[in-house]
């Protein structure tokens, strides 16, 4: 008899010991994913903008060479658009993921909760038709042994109504992530057909370019690769940062006969040299890594092409890394050579006016007096 009302107890513990809640990471993720649609919102305007100029300029026959490099900063948002939305798909994807996985624990742990209040209701029916609860009073040894046991019944009672309470609230908690489930996964679907709409745009505006670009002549083509060319490249005051590298000791061992580096771009390839510049061509995503040891002068955001560039003094010869989509370290950083600094970003072609990612390196010297070649950086 004391054993049957022990047992009971021993059931609500096991019970109540059980904790649904949710993720913490769940609120975190929601940020990232409004955050996404701020930024995704953002990019769709300009594109809009950029669609009322060409439109305009249609209307009024603007030049052709105005409406080329309006439809490079087309393609060029597109191409940032088609990777916001992506990074928002991921974000989605984890967050059905996490949601789903939360309403399935929610699920197994109420089927768990009525397994065992069921358990436990039949035991206290048991006791009610052997007359046991009687039986377990009047077996105390004392009265104060009585009152603990008339407590305990209470508590068994009282345990039995928060039980009942606390399956109704799980019921509903179940129902609420399910819901959520619903709408993140119409948030997905949704999302994937921006982005089918948006590539196909892409190409549409590639296409458009790139006829446009045929129309001029061999002289007016140049004349725009080489302004668009400007427009591009860094927009860098070495003569202000080498003020900077004064007396820096990180990376000291650098200088002009240091050779034999890996290429700033993870699994790239250099298009070509020009004197202390080079391009280089690689993948999607791939790492852009410090050629040296070193400390992080300065990191800039381009006003053109909205990528960041980012300056390295290793002693007092600076390394600079321009075209990145996203970077990984901050201002005053010391960094190790091959530290990953960023990742390459996105480029339109102006041969082919299609996407390609490309890193711009350059290499400078203490002073403008000492010519470097940022072949040298790399031979073998």
């Amino acid at each position: 008899m004391k054993k049957s009302a022990t047992y009971i107890l021993l059931i609500l513990a096991a019970i109540f010991s059980v904790a649904a809640a949710l993720p913490v990471s769940a609120q975190q993720n929601n940020t990232k994913i409004a955050a996404q649609r701020r930024i995704i919102a953002d990019l769709e305007k300009k594109i809009a903008d950029e669609e009322r100029k060409i439109s305009n300029l249609k209307n009024n026959k603007a030049s052709t060479q105005e409406r080329v490099r309006i439809l490079t900063r087309q393609i060029q948002n597109r191409d940032d658009l088609l990777s916001a939305n992506e990074r928002q798909l991921r974000l989605l994807q984890r967050e059905i993921n996490s949601t789903d996985s939360t309403a399935t624990l929610l699920a197994a742990k109420l089927e768990r909760d009525k397994a065992r209040y069921a358990e436990m209701v039949r035991e206290s029916y048991r006791n009610y038709r052997h007359n046991n609860y009687l039986s377990y009073i009047f077996s105390s040894g004392d009265f104060l042994d009585v009152a603990r046991r008339i407590t305990v019944l209470r508590e068994v009672a009282v345990k039995r109504g928060e039980k009942i309470e606390e399956i109704r609230s799980l019921s509903s908690q179940v129902a609420e992530q399910r819901d959520i489930l619903t709408r993140r996964q119409a948030s997905l679907d949704s999302v994937k057909r921006s982005l089918s709409a948006q590539k196909k745009r892409l190409q549409r505006d590639a296409l458009s370019a790139k006829s446009t670009v045929n129309k001029l002549s061999k002289q007016e083509q140049q004349a725009l690769r080489t302004k668009l060319e400007r427009e591009r490249q860094l927009n860098v005051a070495i003569s202000e940062l080498r003020k900077l590298t004064k007396g820096n000791r990180e990376g000291a061992s650098f200088s002009k006969q240091t050779s034999r580096l890996n290429l700033p771009l993870v699994g790239g390839t250099v298009r070509k040299y020009r004197g202390n510049m080079a391009e280089i061509i690689g993948r999607k995503n791939a790492d852009v890594i410090s050629i040296y040891e070193g400390k992080v002068l300065e990191i800039k955001r381009n006003k053109i092409n909205n990528k960041y560039d980012v300056y390295i003094a290793h002693g007092e010869y600076i390394s600079s890394y321009a075209n990145l989509s996203d970077v990984c370290v901050a201002k005053g950083d010391k960094v190790a050579k091959n530290r990953k600094i960023g990742t390459v970003g996105s480029s339109v072609n102006l041969a082919t006016m299609e996407m390609e990612y490309k890193l711009v390196f350059g290499i400078y010297a203490p002073t403008p007096d000492i010519t470097l070649k940022a072949s040298d950086c790399f031979k073998k």
